[in-house]
């Protein structure tokens, strides 16, 4: 079984947040800066991941892995050799001693500003470690620039890491649903993500606005519809519900557990975000409670609560 070695940062109103979604995303309990997981994901799915590098070839010693090097095919690739930091604290001069190390045990062409081919190499569980290398891009924000907005609509980075909550590491593989989606921000992060999801929302304004941004992405308007979730047909692996603020501390008991309740019809599993704690309204409507996190910004508090 393959295993891949993850680096990761996210600022400190964030942590939280990250340690749910990479949890989420890699099946894998998170180290300090560093995650290894079984499950190979793009690092451009979160906005907290940096790098992958694929735990292929291992030495118990810089030399014993280099004797293994020259036997690596780069089918005639250019290359450039990056070294990612897990367990060793290496100086920025060390990682780059032991970049140039490893790539002149390779047999090819190295080329620092376009190669074709990324490798890296890193230092896990007392051994050096070689393989495929792949960067993140920042996909996520080009998604800022919507010609619509809610000045109360979850952040891009936030929706990205939700959408990631709610599918875990085979989110290709499943059908989602937000029916309360507004202006659209969580459909076109699943989306880009290549997620089948479908959105809702029974103010026509937000459903006019959502077309608009989709469109504006290159996605069909026809994944939005105006109806309210308690109406609502079909089942779908996940749901993910932004409630707007305040939303359940202004409705009665009655209306909110229908709300919840219509999401727990709708989906197995569900990503709720909300400004204060209801867990108890959750458990009413039959959810139980698979993880939790707060996420923090100035005196705001977001409430992120995964259940099925």
């Amino acid at each position: 079984m393959a295993r891949y070695l993850y680096s990761y940062s996210c600022h400190e109103e964030e942590s939280e947040l990250c340690r749910l979604e990479l949890c989420r995303l890699l099946d894998a309990p998170l180290s300090d800066g560093f995650v290894v997981s079984e499950h190979r994901v793009h690092p451009s799915r979160s906005p907290f991941l940096k790098r992958r590098v694929e735990l292929a070839l291992s030495g118990a010693s810089l030399p014993e892995l280099q004797e293994q090097l020259p036997l690596v095919d780069l089918n005639g690739a250019t290359f450039k050799v990056l070294c990612t930091v897990a367990d060793a604290p290496y100086s920025y001069e060390e990682q780059r001693g032991l970049e140039r190390s490893v790539g002149a045990s390779l047999i090819g062409v190295a080329d620092m500003r376009q190669p074709e081919r990324l490798l890296g190499i890193t230092f896990w569980q007392q051994r050096y470690w070689f393989g495929d290398c792949e960067e993140a891009s920042a996909v996520w924000l080009a998604h800022r620039q919507k010609p619509q907005n809610y000045s109360t609509a979850l952040g891009t980075r936030v929706a990205r890491a939700v959408v990631n909550i709610a599918s875990g590491p085979n989110g290709e593989a499943l059908s989602m649903i937000d029916p309360c989606c507004g202006m659209g921000t969580v459909l076109i992060e699943a989306l880009s993500m290549g997620i089948a999801i479908r959105g809702v929302d029974r103010n026509p304004l937000a459903v006019r606005g959502a077309r608009v941004n989709l469109a504006h992405f290159g996605y069909s308007k026809e994944l939005v519809s105006l109806g309210d979730m308690r109406e609502l047909e079909g089942h779908y692996d996940a749901a993910i519900v932004d409630l707007p603020y305040n939303l359940c501390s202004v409705l009665p008991i009655g209306e909110q557990l229908d709300m919840l309740e219509s999401v727990r019809r709708l989906a197995d599993l569900a990503v709720i975000v909300t400004t204060e704690p209801i867990e108890t309204q959750l458990s009413a409507s039959g959810f139980s409670l698979v993880d939790r996190c707060e996420l923090h910004k100035g005196a705001f508090t977001r409430f992120i609560t995964l259940v099925k």
